[in-house]
């Protein structure tokens, strides 16, 4: 059987971890968590450790500062290569990404490299979002698909799950991007190296708990990670 881990990077996330966990574990499927926390000061570190003592499936890694989504996500898929898991997840800690599509990506591993919950396509959607935000969201990925010719729809998603060959393809320690960029970078980078991307409808609901981590510097570099994809391509 395939070994999976879900990697859930935290920053002050003490008002929604131990829920995600236990809604998480409450399926009984055979997966495995690492919580990577970047120090956060609400304690939300202290309460995954003591949430890996309760539970053998859950991990975690500290990490001394608040050091950016995208090196959490490196840091995590360099955990989990080392320790031969064969599918690897990505999910955000905030109930924006429902435990149960968790599980429906991993099931279609079968047919794909990669597989992503995807917002921006039939019977998927996002609710509680400002308008503002989806208009945001859906002119991202439209800029990036016309800018790369990348057949991906929802170009930042953040909940996916990948084989581990497609991990060990990429030179992980040369991604510097974060946030919206980071998710850009991995989707074009595994695009390019030839496997498969398949999207399957989720509903995404925003955070109801915690304070949401976008900011302008974020929005900026997706912009700018474009145009180098576009740059490296020639």
């Amino acid at each position: 059987m395939a070994k999976s881990l879900v990697i859930i990077p935290t920053y002050n996330e003490i008002e929604n971890i131990t829920n995600l966990i236990h809604e998480i574990l409450s399926f009984e499927r055979e997966i495995d968590i690492l919580i990577v926390d970047d120090n956060s000061p609400d304690g939300t570190g202290e309460e995954a450790d003591r949430l890996a003592t309760l539970h053998r499936q859950v991990n975690v890694l500290h990490r001394p500062a608040k050091m950016g989504l995208g090196k959490a996500y490196i840091d995590g898929f360099k955990w989990g290569l080392a320790r031969n898991y064969d599918y690897l997840c990505e999910m955000d800690a905030d109930f924006s990404h429902n435990p149960k599509d968790l599980f429906r990506l991993i099931d279609h591993m079968h047919s794909c490299d990669v597989c992503v919950g995807s917002r921006y396509i039939e019977n998927a959607g996002v609710i509680n979002w400002p308008i503002w935000r989806e208009i945001l969201s859906k002119s991202a990925s439209f800029f990036v698909r016309f800018v790369t010719g990348m057949p991906v729809c929802d170009t930042t998603a953040g909940f996916k799950c990948f084989k581990s060959a497609v991990l060990r393809s990429i030179c992980l320690d040369g991604i510097h991007s974060d946030g919206y960029s980071f998710q850009i970078e991995m989707h074009y980078k595994a695009w390019k190296a030839g496997f498969q991307i398949l999207e399957i409808p989720i509903i995404f609901a925003d955070r109801y708990a915690g304070r949401s981590k976008i900011s302008k510097k974020i929005i900026f570099e997706a912009f700018f990670i474009v145009w180098k994809l576009r740059w490296l391509k020639k």
